[in-house]
């Protein structure tokens, strides 16, 4: 008798409603964090780069720390000379990159903390691609022991990528389903992310 009531109970529940769009006005927060990182990534990255080109001919080595030298290097490639010489390439490469990411950003605005990696990144591959767009390469200037020559943009994409990771993967507040779509602390979340309730066992 339970079992068919039970039934019934399910079959005549609403279903559940789908996730808000964002709005302008949910979106205006995130934007305003993920503009200011933007900026400051993008201002000591113009400046760092201006030192070094009007202070350090390239090609120069000046020890800074015992394992950390600055150096005058030109990068065609990507960060840490990945994909050098890829000219257009790379260009594409960025560019799709940051499309594929600003769209992300829009469409989950509300997610929390994505606004600093997305800051970090945007910053990182713009300080970079007015290099890139001005001359044909990338200024780098740091340089450490059995690693490639990089910059401040190269460590702020870096960091970025990780703490992207982390916001798409790291704990969840209670109640949040995650992104594989594992249950949450009072329900479950459907493989569209809609959390709901757990059904109890029978």
């Amino acid at each position: 008798m339970s079992s068919a009531a039970d039934a019934t109970t399910e079959r005549a529940a609403p279903p559940a409603a789908p996730p808000p769009r964002p709005t302008p006005r949910r979106r205006g927060p995130a934007l305003l964090r993920a503009a200011g990182v933007l900026a400051v990534v993008l201002i000591l990255d113009r400046l760092s780069k201006h030192l070094v080109v009007t202070g350090i001919a390239v090609g120069d080595v000046h020890k800074f720390l015992p394992a950390i030298s600055l150096v005058h290097v030109r990068n065609d490639g990507v960060a840490f000379g990945f994909l050098s010489g890829g000219g257009a390439i790379v260009l594409v490469v960025t560019l799709v990159a940051l499309a594929a990411l600003v769209a992300y950003f829009l469409w989950r605005p509300e997610r929390p903390l994505l606004w600093l990696p997305t800051g970090m990144l945007l910053g990182g591959a713009v300080g970079n691609l007015i290099d890139r767009l001005a001359s044909g390469s990338v200024t780098d200037f740091i340089k450490l022991p059995l690693w490639p020559a990089f910059n401040l943009a190269d460590t702020s994409i870096t960091l970025g990528v990780l703490a992207l990771l982390y916001v798409l993967e790291g704990p969840r507040p209670d109640g949040a389903p995650s992104s594989d779509g594992a249950p949450c602390a009072d329900g479950a979340a459907s493989s569209d992310g809609v959390a709901r309730p757990a059904v109890p066992p029978r």
